[in-house]
C-alpha cells in the first residue's frame, strides 16, 4: 500500500507541462524532449540503464498546440501515461535483486492501486468536501464561494501535511534527490552552459515549471472554478448535496487542470514579471520539501536522460540559452 502511495506522489508531484522537463523515477530520473523521452535508472548493481522512446503528441499530431485549456488537459494525461509506464520499469529493476522476489498477486495488486487512488481522492476531495459542508452551516451552504475558499483551504492543508508526512521515509527522501537532479540539470541545459556535473551543481533545485508548482496553482484556480461551476448548478437546480458536489468536482479536474496549465506557461514565460513572480512563490517553497540536493551520481542519471532523450541532436540545442517555451 504505502508504495502504492509513493508512486501516486511521484505521479502528482513531477508532472512538468513543458517540453525538456520530466520526473523523478525509483532511483533515476526521466526527461522528455521535443520528439522523444528517455529513462536512466541506476540498477542494484550500479549500472546506468537507459529506455529511449520516441513519442509525437497528439497536440502536434492534429494540430492542436494552439487550442488553450484542451492542449493542458491532453499534455496532462500524455505525461501521466508516459510517467506510469516509466515508473512501472524503474520500479521492476529497483526490485530486481530482491531475494525470492515473487509478483504481486494481480488481485491484491489491483486493489492496493484502487486503496491508493481512493485515498488521494479522500485527502484532496472528498475530505475537503465533506469537512466544509460541516463547518459551514445550512444557511452558508448557499454561497459557493465560501463553501470553496473552505474546502481549498482544507486541500491545501492535507496536501502538506501529506509531503511533510511521507517526505520523512527514506525512499522518498531519495526521490526527493532525483527531483532536485532533473531541475538542476534542466537549469543546466536552459542556462546554455556545457551539460556537466560540476555546472549543474551550481543551480537551485526549485524551478518554476515543476509539478509541485502546478498542483499548487490547480489548487488555487480550483477554488474559482468551482466556485463558478458550483454556482451555475445551483442557478439552475436550487440545490447541491454533497455526494453529487464530490462527483461534480471530480469529474471537473480536467477543466481545472487545463487552466492551471495556461497559468503554469505564462508563470514560466513572463517569469520577471512581478505578478508572475508573486504567484510562482508558493510552488517555489512548496518544492523545499519535494526536492533536495542531489548527489553527483544522481545528476550524472539526470544528465544520462536528457542527452540519451536528445540523441545526436543534442548539438543543435546545447550551448544555447533557452526559455521554458524556446524549443517547442
Amino acid at each position: 500500500m504505502i508504495k502504492k502511495l509513493i508512486q501516486h506522489l511521484i505521479i502528482i508531484i513531477n508532472q512538468s507541462s513543458i517540453l525538456v522537463g520530466g520526473q523523478a523515477v525509483i532511483e533515476g530520473v526521466l526527461m522528455r524532449v521535443p520528439g522523444a523521452y528517455a529513462t536512466a535508472v541506476r540498477s542494484p548493481k550500479g549500472e546506468i540503464l537507459v529506455d529511449c522512446h520516441a513519442f509525437q503528441s497528439i497536440l502536434e499530431k492534429y494540430n492542436l498546440k494552439n487550442i488553450i485549456i484542451l492542449r493542458g488537459v491532453v499534455g496532462l494525461f500524455e505525461s501521466m501515461k508516459i510517467g506510469f509506464k516509466t515508473l512501472q520499469w524503474s520500479a521492476d529493476i529497483a526490485e530486481s535483486n530482491e531475494e525470492q522476489h515473487s509478483k504481486t498477486n494481480p488481485i491484491v495488486e489491483f486493489f492496493l492501486s484502487l486503496l491508493s487512488i481512493l485515498f488521494v481522492l479522500t485527502i484532496f476531495f472528498i475530505g475537503p468536501l465533506s469537512l466544509a459542508s460541516f463547518i459551514i452551516e445550512k444557511e452558508m451552504n448557499g454561497n459557493p464561494i465560501y463553501y470553496n475558499i473552505v474546502a481549498g483551504l482544507f486541500r491545501i492543508s492535507f496536501f502538506l501535511i501529506y509531503l511533510i508526512a511521507i517526505s520523512q521515509m527514506k525512499d522518498v527522501y531519495r526521490l526527493f534527490q532525483y527531483h532536485g537532479a532533473e531541475h538542476k540539470t534542466v537549469y543546466n541545459f536552459e542556462s546554455g552552459e556545457k551539460l556537466d556535473i560540476n555546472m549543474a551543481q551550481k543551480f537551485p533545485t526549485q524551478h518554476p515549471r515543476c509539478g509541485t508548482s502546478f498542483v499548487f496553482i490547480i489548487m488555487i484556480i480550483g477554488i474559482i472554478t468551482f466556485s463558478v461551476i458550483d454556482s451555475l448548478f445551483l442557478y439552475s437546480f436550487g440545490s447541491l448535496d454533497l455526494l453529487v458536489r464530490i462527483i461534480m468536482h471530480i469529474l471537473f479536474i480536467p477543466l481545472v487542470a487545463g487552466f492551471g496549465y495556461e497559468i503554469l506557461k505564462l508563470t514560466a514565460k513572463h517569469r520577471n514579471n512581478i505578478i508572475f513572480i508573486i504567484l510562482a512563490k508558493p510552488g517555489l517553497w512548496l518544492q523545499n520539501i519535494t526536492t533536495k540536493k542531489p548527489t553527483d551520481n544522481q545528476l550524472e542519471i539526470a544528465i544520462t536522460a536528457l542527452k540519451s532523450a536528445f540523441g545526436d541532436t543534442i548539438i543543435d540545442y546545447e550551448g544555447k540559452k533557452h526559455i521554458a517555451e524556446a524549443i517547442e
